[in-house]
């Protein structure tokens, strides 16, 4: 199956949309080097906000080539140890067992703690941390299903004579890679790979980290920075809540066209990967519930196989409100979870959008809602949400430089000794800025 932006983009009134979103960019770039003349005296085009974003690089590297090796040995040879030893006698089986949850508990210890370690240790900026938390969510979501899918079939052999028929370490080592959470022997393959659009796909992720910079520097910094010098008021909170709704949906798109559309299908073509259905049509969607269904396949599949069905077959199928509760609460658990560490601040906008109002919609907005009007309401909370995030998590940035807390925790200027804010069109530390107060003073 192909991706439905390949298919819409081979439609000329689509690809002029298409054609109107890198407008933009150019506008966005050319206003930034007419500004940066004016104020400088000449044409300046740096990039040291994605710089300091996605610095120490080679941590990050190295801290995923440590999750990757133990996510590609731990589950697949504790697996075949047990599985082997479970079919040959009950006491080898229990002692199997044993073994299987020790080391099953080194791999989540490993690839639960790694990770943090790595974020505050190495002070590491936001884009980084993010890089490794969301691919221990990854490992994990992989792992999990390996073993979920394998385990059962190991019980039911019956055969003592015969082995169970375990997975190949070929295929597991492609599923590592293959732009899915759900493990399958095999999968459909395409018969070549076509490197030129594994080349724009790339080439596409870049331009949106660029656009994204630009949207941040034009749109939002400027804003919030001197917001945060302002009284606070309720006219100066709605004027910025609905300032970030546009800038916010920006980067929602952005978000999305970058890595479920571009990353997604550009591994996918390395690998041969024939089924690019990460997505649906979730912009027509008239409501809530099938818009959770449609925006993230990938995702989506994961919680509704090992978190709702799962649920329903422990419970006879008798609590599918609770089932669907359930994965809601989890997966705004998760959410919550990768914006603490990304940002290093815990304000749990995203829980609460998520876990309040996005369980709200989705029982309200419901599958029976089939008229265009609802296709209106969904974007137009859409746009509103959005704009809470971006509004609320810029203010609550600032507030960390400008009224850093006393006392020790995550967001101590001990772990953001080199956080930077936009000032004057050049990035400046912090510590800079907060020694000029103090001699002002």
């Amino acid at each position: 199956r192909r991706s439905i932006l390949d298919d819409l983009f081979e439609i000329n009134h689509i690809r002029t949309i298409y054609h109107m979103f890198i407008s933009v960019l150019f506008l966005f770039i050319i206003s930034t080097l007419a500004v940066d003349y004016i104020d400088q005296g000449r044409l300046v085009l740096e990039f040291d906000l994605l710089s300091y974003a996605f610095g120490k690089l080679h941590i990050v590297g190295l801290a995923w080539l440590l999750m990757f090796s133990y996510t590609l040995a731990v589950p697949y040879y504790a697996l075949a140890l047990w599985g082997t030893l479970y079919h040959r006698s009950p006491v080898q089986g229990v002692l199997s067992v044993g073994a299987g949850l020790v080391l099953s508990a080194l791999q989540a210890a490993l690839l639960g703690v790694l990770p943090i370690y790595v974020v505050f240790h190495y002070q590491l900026p936001p884009a980084s941390r993010f890089i490794i938390i969301l691919e221990q969510i990854r490992f994990l979501m992989k792992s999990y299903s390996f073993i979920r899918e394998n385990v059962p079939v190991i019980l039911k052999h019956k055969t003592k004579e015969e082995g169970p028929r375990f997975p190949t370490f070929s295929s597991y080592l492609y599923f590592l890679f293959a732009p899915t959470l759900i493990y399958r022997e095999s999968y459909p393959r395409n018969p070549h790979i076509r490197w030129n659009y594994v080349g724009v796909m790339f080439a596409k992720i870049l331009g949106c980290l660029f656009y994204g910079y630009f949207i941040l520097v034009r749109l939002c910094i400027p804003v919030f920075m001197n917001d945060s010098n302002k009284p606070f008021s309720t006219r100066t909170l709605v004027l910025a809540l609905f300032h970030a709704t546009l800038p916010g949906m920006l980067l929602l798109l952005l978000a999305f066209f970058a890595f479920l559309h571009c990353w997604l299908n550009a591994f996918a073509e390395m690998l041969r990967f024939a089924d690019r259905m990460f997505y649906k049509d979730w912009w027509n969607s008239t409501s809530f519930a099938n818009y959770y269904r449609t925006w993230n396949v990938v995702v989506h599949d994961w919680l509704y196989y090992y978190g709702y069905r799962d649920f329903l077959w422990l419970s006879r199928r008798k609590f599918r409100t609770a089932a669907m509760l359930s994965v809601f609460v989890v997966s705004a658990l998760v959410h919550e979870y990768v914006f603490t560490l990304g940002f290093g601040f815990f304000y749990p906008v995203m829980f609460c959008l998520f876990a309040f109002f996005g369980v709200a919609f989705n029982f309200t907005l419901n599958d029976n809602r089939k008229s265009p009007v609802w296709n209106i309401m969904m974007w137009t909370c859409l746009f509103i949400g959005q704009g809470v995030m971006v509004c609320l998590y810029c203010q609550e940035w600032y507030a960390q430089i400008h009224c850093p807390r006393t006392g020790v925790g995550i967001t101590h200027r001990h772990y953001m000794p080199y956080v930077y804010i936009y000032y004057a069109g050049i990035l400046q530390p912090y510590e800079t800025l907060a020694n000029a107060h103090r001699n002002a003073h």
